[in-house]
C-alpha cells in the first residue's frame, strides 16, 4: 500500500511539472507568434529596454525629418511658382519692349501711338499682377521679409501711379534643411537703376528746343562716380544764332562754372559733351535757356519705367516721344536684368532644395535602418525560433499525455 502511495505521489509531482512546462512553452510560443506576426523583435519596453529606447529616439528623429521634408516640399512649390511667375513677367516685359520699338516708327501718327500705349498699359497691369502673385496658401511670392497681402499698390489719382512696396526689403535666409519660400520683391521690382547705372541725364521740363540725349557713357568710372550733380546749360545768341553751352557743378551750391568743366563751348548738332568721366551725346537744336541735369543714378521701379515710357509715347511731342523711347528701352533692359537676377536666385534656391532633399532622404534611410536594427525582427531567425519552440511545445504535449497514462495505471494498481 505504501509503495502505491509513493508511486502516486511521484506521478502527481511529475504531472504538475509537466503542466507548468506545458504552460510555459505555450506562453513562449504565443509570444513568438505575436512577434513574428508583427515583424518586431521589440513590441514593448519590457522586451528589451535599451533597444526600445533606441527605437523611440529613432522614431522621433524620423518624424522630425519627415516634417522637414514636408516643409521643404512646400517651400519648393512656392519657389517654383515664383520662378515661373518671373518667367511670365519677363515674357510680358519683352512684349512691352517690342511695342515700344514699334512706337518709335517715325511714320506712325499720334492716334497710332495712342493705340500702342493702350496695349502697353494692359501689359503694365499684367506685370503688376505678376508682382503681386501669391502661392497656394495666399502668401505673396515677393513679400521679402514681410509685407502686406498686396505688396505693390498703385497710388490713387492725381498722384503718380508708381506702386510702392508695402513691406520690409531683404531676402529671407535659407537654413540647413530649408530654403526661402519667397523672394525679395524690393530687389526684383523696385531697384532699377536710373540712367546708365552711374549717372542719369534728364531734360528740364520746360525745354523748348529739340535737343535730346541719344547716348551716355562712362569714360572714367572713378570720376563719373564722384556723386556730383551737374547741369548742362545752353545759350543761343539772338543776333548770330550761335549756340553755346556751359557745364555747371551744382554740388555744392552756388551753381557756378567750375575749373576744368566745359565753359562757353560752341554747340553743333550732333555733339559729345565730355566732362568728369562722362560722355553725353546730344542731337537737335536747343532753345535759349534749355538745360539737362546730370545726376548720380538712383533707384526706380519697374513700374515707373513702364509708366514713364507710356507717358512719353502718349505725349504727342516728337522730341519727348523720341527721347522717352530711347530712355525707356534702356531702362526696360535694366528692369529685365533685375527680374533675370531674381529668377536666377530662384533657380539657385531650387537647386539647393534638391540637394537638401537628397540629404534628408539619405538621413531618413539611415534613421529607419537604426530603428529597424533596434526593434525589427530578423524574419529568418524568427521563423526558425518559432519552429523550434513549436517542436518543444509538441514534445511537452506528448510528455503530458504520457503522464496522464501513467497516472491512470497507478490508480488502477
Amino acid at each position: 500500500m505504501s509503495n502505491n502511495l509513493i508511486a502516486r505521489t511521484g506521478t502527481a509531482n511529475l504531472y504538475d511539472n509537466t503542466i507548468r512546462n506545458l504552460q510555459a512553452q505555450q506562453t513562449s510560443l504565443a509570444q513568438q507568434q505575436e512577434h513574428l506576426s508583427a515583424g518586431k523583435r521589440v513590441l514593448r519596453p519590457s522586451d528589451d529596454p535599451v533597444a526600445a529606447a533606441q527605437a523611440e529616439r529613432a522614431r522621433t528623429r524620423i518624424s522630425r525629418n519627415e516634417t522637414d521634408l514636408r516643409a521643404l516640399n512646400a517651400q519648393k512649390d512656392s519657389m517654383a511658382l515664383a520662378e515661373s511667375t518671373l518667367g511670365n513677367a519677363m515674357d510680358a516685359m519683352q512684349a512691352f519692349r517690342e511695342l515700344v520699338v514699334q512706337a518709335g516708327n517715325g511714320t506712325l501718327s499720334a492716334t497710332d501711338r495712342n493705340t500702342i500705349a493702350l496695349q502697353l498699359q494692359g501689359l503694365r497691369e499684367q506685370i503688376l499682377s505678376y508682382a503681386n502673385a501669391k502661392d497656394a496658401n495666399g502668401i505673396p511670392l515677393f513679400q521679402a521679409l514681410g509685407s502686406a497681402s498686396t505688396p505693390f499698390t498703385d497710388a490713387l489719382p492725381p498722384a503718380t501711379f508708381n506702386p510702392t512696396f508695402n513691406g520690409l526689403p531683404g531676402q529671407v535666409a535659407s537654413g540647413t534643411s530649408s530654403i526661402a519660400p519667397v523672394l525679395d520683391g524690393d530687389a526684383a521690382w523696385m531697384s532699377v537703376p536710373t540712367g546708365n547705372g552711374v549717372y542719369a541725364v534728364t531734360a528740364a521740363p520746360d525745354n523748348a528746343g529739340t535737343a535730346q540725349v541719344t547716348a551716355d557713357q562712362v569714360t572714367n568710372p572713378a570720376l563719373a562716380g564722384d556723386g556730383h550733380t551737374y547741369q548742362i546749360q545752353f545759350a543761343v545768341d539772338v543776333a548770330t544764332g550761335a549756340t553755346t553751352y556751359d557745364v555747371i557743378d551744382q554740388t555744392p551750391p552756388p551753381a557756378t562754372p567750375t575749373s576744368g568743366l566745359p565753359t562757353n563751348q560752341t554747340y553743333t548738332s550732333p555733339t559729345t559733351i565730355s566732362f568728369a568721366g562722362r560722355a553725353i551725346d546730344i542731337t537737335g537744336a536747343p532753345a535759349n535757356g534749355d538745360s539737362f541735369t546730370v545726376a548720380p543714378s538712383t533707384q526706380t521701379s519697374v513700374f515707373q519705367v513702364l509708366d514713364d515710357t507710356i507717358a512719353a509715347i502718349r505725349s504727342g511731342n516728337p522730341v519727348t516721344v523720341s527721347s522717352g523711347i530711347a530712355q525707356g528701352l534702356s531702362q526696360i533692359d535694366f528692369a529685365m536684368s533685375r527680374l533675370s537676377d531674381a529668377r536666377g536666385l530662384a533657380g539657385e534656391l531650387l537647386n539647393r532644395a534638391d540637394r537638401i532633399q537628397s540629404d534628408l532622404d539619405t538621413r531618413g534611410t539611415q534613421l529607419e535602418a537604426q530603428r529597424s536594427s533596434a526593434e525589427d525582427l530578423d524574419m529568418i531567425k524568427g521563423i526558425s525560433d518559432f519552429q523550434n519552440q513549436n517542436t518543444s511545445y509538441q514534445a511537452a504535449l506528448q510528455s503530458y499525455a504520457q503522464v496522464q497514462k501513467l497516472s491512470l495505471l497507478n490508480y488502477l494498481g
